[in-house]
């Protein structure tokens, strides 16, 4: 039996220690925001926060956490780089199939949380792991800009 933080409340899971934390969100804790992608930590789509920092959950192995604090797309928006970020995404109609987002916004979040005020190539950084199939990349770029203006 593990117990996990996630998104601040305690959970006991028995589950394999090497079993991925996305799908210990996805199957045992129902959190299906965090989406599977490539399974190879390539894409972006399952990034959460492991004490702030963003990860693939696909290929992190649950009995690796210990004590740490994973926060996921269900309450990124609690956090303040992550309600900014995600008024951004609205304001500036950034999805459009919608499934890398989640992935998207946990990134850009940890990259404002770090760097409030990030400029191209700090962006660049940050965002290079997340593919988005649709490519509005150009409208992500211009979101975390205006998160990152707004106070």
């Amino acid at each position: 039996m593990l117990e996990l933080n996630v998104n601040g409340a305690a959970h006991q899971v028995d589950v394999p220690t090497d079993m991925p934390l996305l799908w210990v969100l996805r199957d045992v804790l129902g959190l299906t925001g965090t989406k599977f992608g490539c399974g190879i930590a390539q894409c972006g789509a399952c990034t959460v926060h492991v004490d702030g920092a963003p990860l693939r959950s696909c290929q992190l192995p649950v009995g690796t956490l210990g004590n740490r604090a994973v926060t996921t797309i269900e309450a990124i928006g609690a956090t303040p780089a992550g309600a900014r970020i995600q008024r951004a995404w609205l304001d500036h109609e950034v999805v459009q199939c919608g499934y890398c987002q989640s992935g998207q916004i946990m990134s850009a979040t940890a990259l404002l949380a770090a760097t409030p005020a990030p400029d191209d190539a700090d962006i660049d950084a940050a965002m290079a792991g997340n593919i988005c199939r649709c490519g509005t990349y150009v409208r992500i770029r211009e979101a975390i800009k205006a998160a990152a203006a707004t106070p």
